[in-house]
C-alpha cells in the first residue's frame, strides 16, 4: 500500500489525509435531526447520522486527497453503533479508492498485538475460510512495549503488503514528558526513530518503507532533524490547522524529492463548515465547506514547499 499511496499523492499532488473524526459538535444538527427521527433518540440514530456526515465529506474530497484518516475512539464512544459506522467509513473510503490510515495506536505483548495487526490488517481464519476485519491499508502503533509490539504488525503487513505509522514524536502538548527525556544523552523520540528506520530497513516498498513514523507539525525543528534519521520512512504528520500547525511549518517533514510526508487535517477541514473563514457555505452545505478547505490546505502546502 506504500507504494499506491507514494503514487495517489503524485497524481493528485496533494500530500493530504483528511483525519475522519465525528463528534456530536461537528456532525449538523440537521443531521442528527433526520437520523433520531428516523431511528429515535439513542446510538443507532449516532451511528448512521455519523457515517451519512463521512459520506458526504468523503464524496466531496475523494478526487482530490489520497488517504482518509478515521479516528477509531471517536467511533468506539458510541459503542457498537459507532464501530458500525467505522466500518462502514473504512469500506466506502476504499470504494472510492482511497488509502485508509486507521488511527488506533495499539500495542500490547505479541500475542495481544498478533491479534490487533489481524483484526485491523490482516485476516483471521474459520475452518479454513479467510476473512478480513476492519480491513483498513494502515494503522497507526504505539512503540512503547518495544518490538514485542511491533513485530507482528510487521509480519502481518509484509503478508498482507500494508503498513504502519509509528508513534515517535506526537503533536499534542504534553508529549515532552515522556518522549523528550534523555537517554544516554539523546532525546527518547530520537531512540524511537532509528528503531523505526531499522524495523523500516526489512519491509521497504519501491521508493519508501511500509513502516512510517508519526512526528506532529506543532514540531517542525524536530521533524527536521528526523527527516534526516529516517529519509526512507514516511511521516505521517498531525497537528495543521486545529492544533496549530500552519504550512510554514511543513517543510521540514519532506525529503527533496518533494515526498516523504503526509499532512494530517481532521476538525479544520470535517469542521470547516464552523469557521467563519467558510461560514458563507452554512450547515446545509458543510461538504463543500470541507472541499474548500483541502484546496486552500493544497494551496498552503505548495507554496510553503
Amino acid at each position: 500500500m506504500i507504494n499506491k499511496l507514494v503514487n495517489d499523492i503524485k497524481k493528485k499532488e496533494a500530500p493530504i489525509v483528511v483525519g475522519l473524526d465525528p463528534t456530536l459538535k461537528l456532525v449538523p444538527e440537521w443531521v442528527l435531526e433526520k437520523n433520531y427521527k428516523e431511528y429515535g433518540e439513542n446510538l443507532k440514530a449516532v451511528g448512521e447520522a455519523i457515517f451519512e456526515y463521512n459520506k458526504a465529506i468523503v464524496d466531496a474530497v475523494a478526487d482530490l486527497v489520497p488517504a482518509v484518516k478515521p479516528q477509531i475512539a471517536m467511533y468506539e464512544q458510541f459503542g457498537i453503533e459507532g464501530m458500525i459506522a467505522f466500518k462502514k467509513t473504512v469500506d466506502y473510503c476504499k470504494e472510492k479508492d482511497l488509502t485508509v490510515i486507521a488511527d488506533i495506536k495499539r500495542g500490547d505483548i505479541g500475542s495481544t498485538s498478533e491479534a490487533y495487526a489481524l483484526g485491523h490488517l490482516g485476516h483471521v481464519n474459520i475452518n479454513g475460510k479467510s476473512f478480513a476485519g476492519f480491513d483498513e491499508d494502515f494503522a497507526t502503533v504505539n512503540p512503547y512495549l518495544g518490538v514485542d509490539g511491533i513485530k507482528p504488525f510487521i509480519d502481518v503487513c509484509a503478508k498482507e503488503k500494508k503498513g504502519i505509522f509509528v508513534l515517535v514524536k506526537t503533536s499534542n502538548p504534553s508529549s515532552g514528558e515522556f518522549q523528550d527525556r534523555l537517554i544516554d544523552g539523546k532525546p527518547l523520540y530520537e531512540e524511537v526513530a532509528m528503531k523505526v528506520k531499522e524495523w523500516g530497513e526489512s519491509l521497504m516498498g519501491d521508493e519508501y518503507s511500509y513502516v512510517g513514523a508519526v512526528v506532529g507539525a506543532t514540531y517542525p525543528e524536530m521533524g527536521a532533524y528526523l527527516r534526516k534519521v529516517m529519509p526512507k520512512n514516511y511521516i505521517l504528520v498531525p497537528g495543521y490547522g486545529a492544533q496549530g500547525g500552519t504550512g510554514k511549518d511543513l517543510k521540514a517533514f519532506f525529503n527533496e524529492d518533494g515526498l516523504g510526508a503526509i499532512i494530517n487535517s481532521s476538525r479544520g477541514i470535517i469542521g470547516a463548515y464552523k469557521q467563519e473563514k467558510y461560514a458563507r457555505f452554512g450547515e446545509k452545505n458543510y461538504y463543500d465547506a470541507a472541499r474548500q478547505a483541502v484546496i486552500d490546505m493544497k494551496e498552503d502546502i505548495k507554496n510553503a514547499l
